[in-house]
């Protein structure tokens, strides 16, 4: 173990990707849900992001993962971002790349390095909470761990996985850490309310601390030539060897959730770690989300959103986003989600929001890529 503090070695990861398939047809491709203020607080969810991380690990210690794409964007939104600390992927290949080759990276400039991943379109407003939370998980991984914040649940949500608790880990520096015993997928409503009057079960909120020595080697146990590959990127990373060696390397990568190949062998060994979160938290997974975001839980409101909208509304409820500049009119309609843009309208229900996502792949299955 080092002798220089847990939390001065810790540095911030921000994969930057995915686009939101259920909050179509606001999120795009070009414009991922990550690139759009969805609170009303003047700041994208990369941003806020970054505002939340940067008193932790401190600016200059942050490293953002994000296709060639968003590039542009991405710096646009985050003027203090090092340039060294941007890592561009040429495509998608989930969060085991993404995550995994950030911490090869980090592990080839500073050995022994933390490292903690924190995706870019979460939302919590409670940053105390949230530093306490990440502090112990950073102590949790300094001695060895691979740690997760889990969520305390508010709700028998069905739209996130659970993590089930176990014992606790006697860690004097976190004494908060308890064992995972198990991942769990999204439940049925009737086993989310067992979940919640368990109490021994918090959401999955997708965060992950480790030295990244630790997720390395725990990489290499499970998928050994992804772990090969990443590690070549890494030695050639701050080279003029880079752009051959992805162009070489990086299509074959395997793509797999860090889930898969960290996190839940990790939690059957017995290497897992995971501190309860008391902060506010929400991943604004779709257009039922957005609406509890700027209702404060109040059922009655109807949420508006976008540049400009024009929206008249009489004895009804749901959500609004429009980008089109067309007048938007609802009477005596509840629970409706209206998303205009200049070439696609979505028109359902906060109970249906989930199910945006079967519209999408319908459009890639129909070769209406234009739309994506």
């Amino acid at each position: 173990m080092s002798e220089t503090p847990a939390l001065e070695r810790f540095y911030s990861v921000i994969p930057a990707g995915g686009i939101g398939s259920r909050l179509w047809p606001l999120s795009r491709a070009n414009a991922p849900k990550f690139l759009h203020d969805l609170t009303g607080s003047g700041k994208t969810l990369l941003r806020g992001t970054w505002d939340r991380l940067g008193p932790i690990s401190g600016e200059q210690r942050i490293m953002v993962v994000t296709g060639r794409a968003h590039r542009a964007a991405v710096e646009e939104q985050l003027p203090e971002l090092a340039d060294h600390n941007v890592v561009l992927e040429s495509e998608p290949k989930d969060s085991t790349a993404a995550i995994g080759l950030a911490a090869a990276i980090l592990e080839h400039r500073e050995p022994g390095v933390i490292i903690g991943s924190f995706a870019a379109d979460h939302v919590i407003s409670d940053t105390r909470g949230f530093r306490r939370a990440v502090v112990a998980a950073v102590e949790a991984a300094d001695a060895g761990y691979i740690a997760t914040i889990g969520i305390t649940p508010t709700e028998p949500a069905i739209g996130f996985g659970y993590i089930h608790c176990g014992a606790s880990l006697g860690l004097e520096a976190a004494p908060s850490a308890v064992a995972v015993d198990s991942f769990v997928e999204k439940p049925s409503l009737a086993v989310a309310k067992r979940y919640l009057a368990d109490g021994n079960y918090l959401w999955n909120g997708g965060m992950f601390i480790s030295r990244a020595d630790v997720l390395l080697e725990e990489l290499g146990r499970n998928e050994p030539e992804l772990l090969e590959g990443l590690l070549e990127l890494a030695e050639a990373w701050d080279t003029e060897r880079r752009g051959a060696t992805v162009d070489r390397v990086w299509p074959r990568l395997k793509k797999i959730a860090i889930d898969y190949t960290v996190a839940e062998p990790a939690a059957q060994a017995g290497r897992l770690a995971v501190i309860p979160g008391d902060f506010d938290w929400d991943d604004v997974g779709d257009f039922a989300a957005i609406g509890k975001l700027h209702s404060g839980g109040r059922k009655k409101n109807l949420a508006i959103l976008g540049d400009d909208p024009r929206v008249l509304s009489d004895a009804s409820t749901g959500v609004v986003v429009s980008h089109s500049g067309r007048l938007i009119t609802l009477i005596g309609v509840e629970d409706i989600v209206v998303v205009d843009t200049p070439d696609a309208l979505l028109i359902t229900t906060t109970q249906n929001a989930q199910r945006v996502k079967s519209v999408v792949d319908a459009l890639k299955l129909s070769g209406r890529g234009d739309v994506l």
